[in-house]
């Protein structure tokens, strides 16, 4: 069916035509609408119905549009209008229906009577909905409104556990001769029904191991709301492959409803694999690809504990890192996790100066491995932030200046963190994120020096007018170690800066301040070794040309730096990105716009996926 309308001097001509449901066949009937707007002739061929498709269905047609018309004006409020048909029938090809429409006055509301009565009246929701009902005195009448917000009403009254409820009055009046109507709407209802026991199926974890995340008391009001919070609590704790939370409205009794919880877990192991690659003309110009597979055990035994073991690849970085989670005394708000890695990590840049040119070459970067043992409990408060405190053995292996160093920390943490999300997508609208941390190590307590490291990280969505969206990123990182002892603090708990989650346009951890010396043959060398601070922030404009494809452009700017050395320097790009089922994925081109005492212009493309919240 093909619908099109012409704009003539302020009023609308509508026509509506077969499409051929055989090829090659033609329509046996064309109707036109005129006299009246966009909507109104939208509403009358709606109620005309489907077109015919013989002879037989043309006479049937013909004969009801009288009657279709006048149904389609006074469903909003157009009691007097007048219809003049004109019907051409050519000896071949369709006939064709002209309906000129005269709508006449509409009605309008005088005055609208919406009660309350039974328990809903100390119920504050009901307060809120009738405040936004968009039935007022004066506007045009309109049956589909009416029973939009009947039908809101009574699927509220549901919502909120009035099971018994129904209309002690439901009606409109209409004054033909005043076109005048009066709306009433008179609900009944009723006691609230409240919640009942909670049953679980499908469960092999102990017994009463997930009553924690039931979000209501039993006999507490009845809410589908809390309901689809404690669906959603289940699902975050991964153990589940499909959840049913089904309240048992038919087997309610005593104004109780009980509710089963139906779930099927998860397979015992699952495999993931990540891809990723980086690629530019900064200190390292080469392709470098990342593989990561992730191995996860969502339970290992009744009581819950879980593991994730993640093994990823690239050149001269490989990482191996196990996390092992235990609940404690909530299987999401309170948990401990036992870390295990084995990590090798390249910083910086490593040169030497060659005579012949008047300049330094790259012969390297800093390397290190590093070895960890830790143990961090997380526990979310009531006021929604998250908190944190760890303890770390570290112990990391790296040549600086041609000279080994190996030190020992036992570092102590302490983390708070708090994520706002506008919504459960992978790709919010608008949220934000900030979080601040606190390391401590002592020699006094087994470090091989004195060090204390601060940080905070702060993150901004907000999307404008649809389609116009802002990200807004600002790090800081401060170190807090003698002059001495600055050569013993390992490259991981050094600032560096660079890469897609830094400053785009250069390597990752390539960026910060240097220090030279002469090495083994005599040759004046430098290093990038990482600096005490780092401050580092990015603004970004993202347009959505689709509801899954968008573009968008940057500003990176920032650096690491140390007491005698801070060189800002400024990137800018842009890219497309794509949301994907998994999450966006996000395709950028970085320009650096300074050169540095270590580094000339460079640019990479950076690859990525994951939501930014």
């Amino acid at each position: 069916m093909k619908f099109s309308a012409l704009y003539r001097g302020g009023l609308f001509a509508a026509t509506l035509t077969l499409s051929p449901l055989v090829l090659g066949a033609d329509p046996v009937l064309r109707v036109t609408v005129k006299g009246v707007d966009e909507a109104l002739s939208k509403n009358i061929l709606a109620h005309l119905g489907t077109l015919p498709e013989n002879e037989v269905q043309r006479r049937a047609f013909l004969f009801n549009v009288d009657d279709s018309v006048t149904a389609a004006l006074q469903s909003v409020g157009y009691y007097h209008g007048e219809l003049t048909p004109t019907l051409e029938r050519p000896e071949k090809g369709p006939w064709q229906l002209t309906l000129d429409v005269a709508a006449g006055e509409p009605t309008r509301i005088d005055w609208v009577d919406i009660r309350f009565h039974g328990d809903m009246l100390h119920d504050p929701s009901f307060s809120r909905w009738l405040d936004g009902v968009s039935l007022k005195p004066g506007d045009v009448l309109n049956h589909g409104k009416y029973e939009s917000v009947k039908a809101e009403l009574g699927a509220l009254a549901l919502s909120r556990g009035y099971f018994d409820g129904s209309y002690a009055k439901s009606e409109i009046r209409v004054n033909r001769d005043e076109n005048r109507a009066t709306i009433s709407l008179h609900f009944n209802s009723g006691e609230r029904y409240r919640f009942g026991t909670v049953t679980f199926e499908g469960s092999t974890l102990k017994d009463g191991f997930l009553d924690k995340l039931i979000p209501f008391d039993e006999e507490s009001p009845y809410a589908t709301r809390r309901l689809s919070t404690f669906n959603s609590q289940l699902q975050e704790t991964g153990y589940f492959r499909s959840i049913k939370v089904l309240p048992q409205i038919d087997k309610a009794s005593d104004g109780q409803v009980p509710v089963r919880v139906e779930v099927e877990n998860r397979p015992d192991h699952s495999i993931e694999l990540g891809l990723g690659a980086d690629i530019g003309s900064s200190s390292d110009s080469a392709f470098e690809p990342r593989v990561r597979v992730t191995w996860r055990t969502p339970q290992i035994n009744r009581h819950g504990h879980s593991q994730e073991t993640s093994l990823e690849w690239s050149p001269d970085r490989p990482k191996f890192l196990t996390t092992y989670t235990i609940p404690l005394t909530h299987p999401l708000d309170d948990q401990l996790k036992i870390r295990l890695g084995l990590l090798r990590d390249k910083y910086g840049v490593t040169q030497v100066y060659v005579p012949e040119e008047l300049d330094f070459a790259n012969t390297g970067q800093l390397e290190s491995s590093k070895q960890l043992i830790g143990a961090l409990r997380q526990q979310t408060l009531e006021s929604g932030w998250l908190m944190g405190y760890s303890v770390d053995f570290i112990r990391e292996a790296y040549t600086q200046s041609e000279i080994d160093y190996d030190p020992l920390f036992l570092l102590g943490g302490f983390s708070l963190s708090s994520t706002v999300r506008g919504d459960a997508s992978l790709d919010p609208k608008w949220g934000y994120r900030h979080s601040y941390s606190l390391d401590y190590a002592d020699p006094s307590l087994g470090s091989d020096t004195r060090l204390t490291r601060i940080q905070a990280k702060f993150k901004w969505i907000d999307t404008f007018f649809d389609k116009h969206r802002i990200v807004a990123r600002a790090d800081f990182g401060l170190n807090l170690v003698s002059d001495s002892d600055l050569a013993l603090v390992p490259p991981s708990l050094r600032y560096f800066a660079g890469g897609d989650q830094s400053i785009r346009g250069y390597a990752y951890q390539e960026l910060g301040p240097y220090f030279e010396y002469t090495n083994s043959d005599g040759v004046t060398a430098r290093e990038v070794v990482g600096g005490r601070y780092l401050a580092v922030g990015s603004v970004e404009y993202q347009y959505y040309l689709t509801p899954t494809w968008r573009l968008g452009s940057f500003v990176d700017a920032g650096n690491a730096f140390d007491k005698d050395q801070f060189e800002p320097v400024v990137s800018v790009g842009g890219g497309i990105h794509w949301i994907s089922p998994i999450g966006p994925i996000k395709f950028d081109v970085g320009v650096g716009l300074n050169e540095t005492e270590t580094l000339e212009r460079s640019w990479r493309i950076h690859l990525t996926m994951g939501s930014e919240l």
